[in-house]
């Protein structure tokens, strides 16, 4: 049996990073077959939508979806492409890789962020012409499910924490339920330690003692900074994967974007990518495989066999094939 996959490699560098990831999956002999759709912002100069409707059902007919990036119509790509296919857990994990310069290398934090509610749902309103209102939204159902999913995803891997991100001491109502809502979950997972922390003193912990994480879930927005504070901890967006998990279908896709300043020199830095592909094999259960190319490629950062982003002299197809050589 071969899993589906729908491959979109979007704009810019997502068409190089994409390759490189399909190629290492390959050399994996992984059980896959991949299905290619399109979308981004040269779709909708030649075909007037960003996001064709037989991408979107092609995403929904697959086992997964590998995404590379979306340059100007991120929105209507991406974030569209996650509400359609209603992933509503966004997971970005942080890990040190060794031969990296950065600023800690111990650490190994998982980042949950709900991916349906808060000011994403793009609700603006403008009241005057110097008054624009945007809605924050936040239901009992999302947070609870969030909450829900953080908790079990800690209890599958062996996690000790999971620390709830909030601002409850402003936004008293929305995430005053949040909080509340966190520790009434929290009674079901009696081997957890459960913890919260404003988002303006986790910033500072972050940066400070990151160690003190483990597994963090926060809202929408608060997701989408802070894990890209984590992201500089560990040497940079170019090492970030996520995955979009939802109950019936599963996005993965690096955090970083179109890059449309290196687009098309061969330089891209794969590692994101092949990550996020990583991701994709754990959620298919081929555990093995995943294990096995992220063993190689952090043998090949090690090594220094990376792109220039990473203090390295090679182009993108080469330090695929070093990836590919130790696999």
């Amino acid at each position: 049996m071969k899993y589906r996959i729908a491959v979109i490699p979007g704009d810019g560098i997502g068409k190089e990073v994409m390759e490189s990831a399909i190629e290492v999956l390959r050399a994996s002999d992984a059980p896959l077959e991949f299905i290619e759709y399109e979308a981004g912002d040269e779709v909708l100069k030649r075909r007037g939508v960003a996001l064709p409707e037989e991408t979107i059902e092609g995403s929904k007919e697959a086992d997964a979806v590998l995404f590379g990036s979306a340059g100007e119509t991120a929105a209507d790509v991406i974030v569209r492409l996650r509400r359609e296919l209603k992933t509503y857990a966004n997971i970005r994990p942080a890990k040190s890789f060794e031969g990296v310069k950065c600023l800690h290398h111990d650490v190994d934090i998982v980042i949950i962020r709900e991916n349906t509610e808060d000011v994403y749902k793009r609700l603006e309103n403008e009241i005057t012409e110097d008054i624009i209102v945007d809605l924050r939204v936040t239901t009992k159902e999302a947070v609870e499910r969030i909450c829900r999913f953080a908790f079990e995803y800690a209890k599958e891997r062996g996690r000790k924490k999971v620390a709830l991100v909030h601002k409850a001491n402003v936004l008293k109502k929305s995430d005053g339920m949040a909080k509340r809502i966190f520790y009434e979950v929290a009674r079901n997972y009696k081997n957890i330690v459960a913890e919260d922390y404003y988002v303006d003193a986790a910033s500072m912990f972050l940066v400070m003692n990151p160690q003190r994480f483990d597994v963090m879930v926060m809202s929408n927005m608060f997701g989408d900074i802070l894990s890209d504070l984590a992201s500089g901890l560990v040497g940079g967006l170019g090492l970030s994967p996520s995955a979009n998990i939802g109950d019936e279908s599963a996005l993965f896709e690096p955090v970083h974007g179109s890059a449309p300043d290196i687009a098309g020199k061969g330089i891209a830095n794969p590692s994101a990518m092949i990550l996020s592909a990583v991701m994709m094999l754990e959620y298919l259960g081929e555990k093995e495989r995943a294990e096995r190319i992220e063993k190689a490629l952090r043998e090949s950062i090690k090594e220094g066999l990376t792109t220039p982003d990473l203090g390295g002299k090679l182009k993108t197809k080469e330090m695929t094939e070093e990836i590919i050589k130790r696999l």
